[in-house]
């Protein structure tokens, strides 16, 4: 097409606001581009992105579709963050009933392309017959995918339990440092898979029917497995970058910061321990508590960001075992809620990352060179990233039992120690820091912005500029 022809352009991520924030920031870079952009999502889910800034809106404008009620989904529930994993299943056959009304509005407004995310197999078999173009955007990284393999074995019957994923597959053709599943992680990926559906299948049937693949990712740091993919998919894969965020507070949070800032600006350097383990892993009470107790052992000054669990219809569980905070106030903060995650990485207080292995929090602290303590959250791609990482010598993971997850509160603090000070984890400590020219690098994330806008305003079948 003409690069000057502006296109119309929808957006459809998955339930989950680790999902709706990278679509929101590829959005507004279309949108920059004069692009028109339709954000399509749940109303309470559009409610909780932040604010367009004015020079946008006239561009990029939201769509919202009520969520349809399933039997089994609790009422009022729109995303991920508000249930049990069990539930999650529910949330996704809710997710399917939104063919209807995406249908409809894609008959009544003239869309080009629907950039959309793995959960609705469904779409190109409405996309196709209205001339709409797909790109299937993973807000994953091109190591997960390239474990996960082509379509055929994404649609196949090679891996039926959970042990099936727990080797490398032989489609690897690079060295990957062992990247595959431990088994409790399966395990647990499995109680939010849909029945009917698996994530495997949607992911299958998307790669097949999507005109192009982008991933949050870049060649400089996965260039091996992006290349690998190319080959498996038989079509173009364009990556999107890392999309790391910008370091911005909303004002009505300045007090929150301002005290959280005072107590790390009386730390040394690089002496603190950031933890969070993201908003939506669900622990057992003996593994928060074997957690906690490593880190008391470890000595460390350190951050801990506390969410309760939902534990049903509207109640919540207090994770934190008794007394722990009165032990060690001394050296600690413990945080409840949203907090700033981004400015606590920023501060050169700030040594290392005790984290649930999430691929957006992980792009967040190598964006500031932090040395990682991997602890999967055996949530979807999470055990995946830590191996990876673990390979990459950026951190180093918590050893676990590999059926049962279990672990020790010794092997907790001893891990933190190395990472965090010891003579032989300064391998980790340099490697972590060399990441920001990559994780930290703007001009890189625009110039990979740039590259997969012109390949949707230049598309045609036989295009891949790689």
């Amino acid at each position: 097409m003409d690069r000057t022809e502006k296109l119309h352009i929808a957006m459809f991520p998955w339930l989950a606001y680790g999902h709706t924030m990278p679509f929101l920031e590829v959005s507004k870079f279309l949108a920059q581009k004069g692009h028109r952009i339709s954000y399509i999502s749940t109303p309470k889910n559009i409610s909780r992105l932040p604010k367009l800034p004015p020079h946008l809106s006239s561009n990029l404008s939201f769509v919202e579709f009520s969520l349809p009620h399933v039997h089994g989904l609790p009422p009022g529930v729109e995303s991920t963050s508000e249930v049990p994993i069990h539930k999650v299943p529910y949330l996704k056959k809710a997710y399917d009933k939104l063919r209807d009304p995406l249908t409809d509005f894609l008959k009544n407004s003239n869309v080009n392309w629907i950039i959309h995310d793995f959960a609705p197999y469904w779409l190109p078999g409405i996309a196709a017959p209205l001339g709409v173009n797909l790109v299937f955007f993973s807000i994953f990284n091109a190591s997960t995918f390239a474990f996960l393999g082509p379509p055929s074995a994404l649609l196949g019957d090679r891996r039926k339990r959970p042990e099936d994923f727990t080797v490398v597959p032989e489609w690897i053709d690079y060295p990957c440092n062992n990247i595959a599943y431990k088994l409790h992680e399966m395990v647990n990926h499995q109680h939010c898979m849909d029945d009917d559906v698996s994530d495997f299948q949607r992911i299958g049937r998307l790669i097949q029917g999507c005109q192009f693949v982008t991933l949050r990712t870049c060649f400089e740091f996965e260039r091996d497995a992006i290349k690998l993919l190319i080959k498996l998919y038989q079509k173009p894969v364009v990556p999107v970058g890392l999309l790391p965020p910008l370091l911005s507070l909303p004002s009505n949070e300045d007090n929150k910061w301002d005290a959280i800032k005072s107590w790390l600006d009386s730390k040394g350097e690089k002496s603190v321990l950031y933890i969070a383990f993201g908003s939506e892993v669900n622990l057992s009470e003996e593994s928060m508590h074997q957690l906690a107790f490593g880190i008391e052992k470890s000595n460390l000054p350190f951050i801990w960001v506390v969410r309760n669990r939902p534990v049903g219809e509207g109640q919540m569980n207090d994770i934190i075992p008794p007394g722990f905070e009165k032990r060690v106030s001394n050296r600690c903060l413990v945080l409840r809620d949203w907090v700033p995650q981004l400015r606590i990485l920023a501060h050169s207080s700030v040594g290392g990352f005790l984290t649930h292995c999430g691929w957006s929090s992980i792009i967040e602290a190598l964006k500031y060179g932090r040395a990682l303590i991997l602890f999967s959250g055996g949530n979807s791609d999470q055990g995946l990233n830590a191996r990876l990482l673990h390979g990459k010598k950026v951190g180093l993971e918590i050893e676990r039992n590999e059926v049962d997850g279990s672990f020790t509160s010794d092997l907790v603090a001893a891990t933190i120690r190395r990472v965090m000070v010891e003579p032989e984890g300064e391998v980790f400590r340099a490697n972590a820091q060399a990441m920001r020219e990559i994780f930290g690098n703007e001009e890189l994330s625009n110039n990979y912005l740039n590259e997969f806008t012109r390949f949707i305003e230049e598309f045609s079948p036989s295009a891949c500029p790689y």
